[in-house]
């Protein structure tokens, strides 16, 4: 089993955190960002050896954990921020491998190239910063290097806004969240985002936001969703199945992949089947981050100096 979409904070990134005077930023273990009230980390759902095992008794084969960008690590100017996710990242024991990211105030692509030769899974990009056609277009740099290094873009929430007024502790993941995702998901195809780039993969997590489903509305107003694009996924967390039928129904059930979302969701019974379960868990998961379907037995490429878990 492949899990595209986790959360594991390494030592390194956690002191760097604690170091930060502003958001973000943590004091102890209570989380500090701009956009959402003060957030208690559970401090054993980044305890490496504690998620080892869970993943071991889970069966996961491999697990690809990404910088949290609700925080908005990738846009307050922090490199050392940034180098302590990376630098720790790269020392996360099997099943973990990672996902990079960038300095989205000053990208810098050279550098992006040099964590993919270190054997970083691909991009992470906030959603939010890709909600309009022109935004696709502005990050056109980092999405060119990805395609031309064979690496796909994970595309996940990025900082809430602050709401006006008292909301609920659900209110960002469930309403700011996934509006983010949806925006993020239509710009995409208004760019015309696989004319562009006809050979990146591209996955939103949380089923995108559930924005596939809005397929009829595109249609009833004179849009048009076009055939299923290979390259172009969903992943499953948060989601049940409910969700996961509604976005397969549209994508194709090869367009689905596993992620929880952990620690702060877990693996749902999507009550597919057995084929479609090990598809969606198995041979899409590889096909998204390596490019090609995985055969019995397959393995991938290891990390620059280690071996394949």
């Amino acid at each position: 089993m492949i899990d595209v979409h986790q959360h594991l904070w390494p030592a390194e990134f956690v002191d760097r955190l604690r170091a930060r005077p502003e958001p973000p930023y943590l004091d102890g273990w209570t989380l500090h960002t701009a956009g959402e009230a003060p957030y208690e980390v559970d401090p054993a759902a980044h305890a490496v050896d504690k998620r080892v095992a869970l993943e071991q008794d889970a069966g996961t084969s491999l697990a690809a954990v990404s910088l949290s960008s609700p925080l908005g690590v990738e846009q307050v100017g922090d490199q050392a921020l940034l180098d302590a996710w990376h630098d720790g990242a790269l020392t996360l024991p099997e099943p973990f491998r990672a996902w990079a990211s960038v300095d989205l105030l000053d990208p810098d692509v050279a550098g992006l190239e040099a964590l993919f030769s270190k054997g970083f899974l691909g991009l992470q990009l906030p959603a939010q910063v890709l909600g309009t056609p022109s935004a696709w277009a502005g990050a056109g740099e980092l999405l060119t290097a990805a395609e031309r290094a064979n690496k796909p873009i994970l595309v996940h929430p990025g900082p809430a806004v602050p709401p006006a007024g008292e909301v609920p502790g659900w209110w960002a993941p469930v309403v700011d969240y996934t509006n983010q995702l949806q925006a993020a998901w239509w710009a995409w195809h208004a760019y015309g985002g696989r004319r562009e780039y006809p050979n990146l993969r591209v996955c939103f997590v949380a089923a995108a936001g559930l924005a596939p489903v809005q397929h009829e509305r595109l249609a009833a107003r004179g849009g048009r969703l076009g055939t299923i694009d290979p390259n172009l996924y969903v992943d499953t967390s948060s989601y049940g199945p409910q969700g996961v039928d509604a976005v397969a129904r549209v994508l194709g059930i090869d367009q689905v992949v596993h992620g929880t979302d952990r620690p702060y969701a877990g693996i749902t019974e999507l009550r597919q089947g057995a084929a479609a379960t090990a598809v969606i868990r198995q041979d899409n998961p590889h096909r998204l981050l390596f490019g090609s379907a995985a055969p019995p037995g397959a393995s991938w490429p290891a990390p620059t100096g280690t071996s394949p878990p």
